[in-house]
């Protein structure tokens, strides 16, 4: 028998070994750089190699001490001044007893809304009319300070759907002006809600506290529509400010290169009103996300919810659900509840 011929090398079968080897270098490598990014990003964001604060909770005291209400089915035309829950204490929001007492209660911060008057002051209001809670009627900024002056604010509150007025005839000229506020409260921190989406009212605001000096300014913040915060950050960038524009310009850039331990431009000198739905989504959340923004001069404030209709973490309950030793700022509708809670 004769032996087969041998046949010569198969070109293409070396080069594709070739190619499969350096394909399998290449993969090696990018699976070793894609752990070693993920080892990295879990190492510069884990709260877990962050050493724990000493620093106690801020407490900020929605509206002061106020009259609280279900939650459910709440649109922007609501009236929750019918809606109250049995009255436990005496006190109704925007007024100058209801914050002294939230302070009394243990607020680090008390917020409370303005609305523009006719003569160029601003009321401590909530609504845009007065028909709600009072017994006048019509937009506040068609009326004087004097004439607000003399509405009674807690003629409309009912918990049992009208059938009874707890505090009607006690609210008689309890609405104050913002320099009222001022006047009473040389020193203490607040957060200023303007209600409105005028710019004219953040360049009214900014006059207002032009005099103030740069320790008082700094115990303030103020947030609202885009285009009024927008006028008072122009005229005040000094000031922490906060609006959906503010919050979103920060927010958004620091989910893309957070991980990074970078902070955005955006995310300095400011205020960050958290919703508690989206706060799992931040790099680094709680500690170190909290401790870069600090760092960075922005304070953290974390609203229950998902933050659509400024709910509060109002109970024991909902204290549960913040991180273990937390230490930033938790927005509160029963300041009289949470604080001796958290003081604890």
């Amino acid at each position: 028998m004769h032996s087969q011929p041998g046949f010569p090398p198969n070109e293409n079968n070396e080069e594709a070994g070739d190619l499969m080897k350096r394909l399998k270098k290449i993969v090696k490598f990018a699976v070793i750089g894609l752990t070693v990014m993920a080892a990295f990003m879990y190492l510069n964001n884990s709260s877990l190699f962050t050493e724990a604060s000493d620093g106690e909770p801020l407490l900020l005291a929605h509206r002061g001490m106020h009259q609280t209400f279900p939650m459910e089915g709440i649109t922007g035309e609501t009236c929750t001044a019918e809606r109250i829950y049995e009255p436990d204490h005496p006190y109704l929001e925007n007024t100058i007893p209801s914050m002294e007492a939230a302070f009394e209660a243990g607020a680090d911060i008390v917020e409370f809304d303005i609305q523009r008057t006719k003569d160029g002051q601003f009321a401590v209001f909530h609504d845009w009319t007065l028909d709600c809670r009072t017994d006048g009627t019509g937009e506040v900024r068609a009326h004087t300070m004097e004439e607000l002056k003399n509405l009674d604010v807690g003629y409309g509150y009912t918990a049992d759907g009208g059938g009874s007025h707890p505090f009607r005839g006690k609210g008689e000229g309890m609405m104050p002006s913002l320099e009222e506020v001022f006047t009473a409260f040389p020193e203490e921190s607040f957060l200023i809600h303007i209600k409105s989406d005028d710019p004219a009212e953040g360049e009214q605001l900014a006059e207002f506290l032009s005099s103030f000096p740069e320790d008082r300014l700094e115990q303030l913040a103020v947030y609202g529509g885009d285009q009024p915060i927008r006028s008072l950050q122009d005229a005040m960038p000094e000031l922490r400010v906060m609006s959906k524009a503010t919050l979103k310009s920060c927010l958004l850039p620091h989910i893309a290169v957070g991980w990074t331990g970078h902070v955005p431009s955006a995310c300095e000198d400011t205020q960050i009103h958290l919703p508690e739905a989206y706060a799992k989504w931040m790099w680094g959340w709680p500690d170190v996300f909290i401790n870069r923004l600090e760092k960075a001069g922005t304070r953290v404030i974390v609203v229950a919810g998902d933050g659509g209709w400024s709910e509060g973490f109002d109970t024991m309950e909902d204290l549960d659900r913040l991180p273990p030793d937390f230490d930033g700022g938790i927005w509160t509708n029963r300041i009289d509840v949470i604080a001796p809670v958290v003081n604890e």
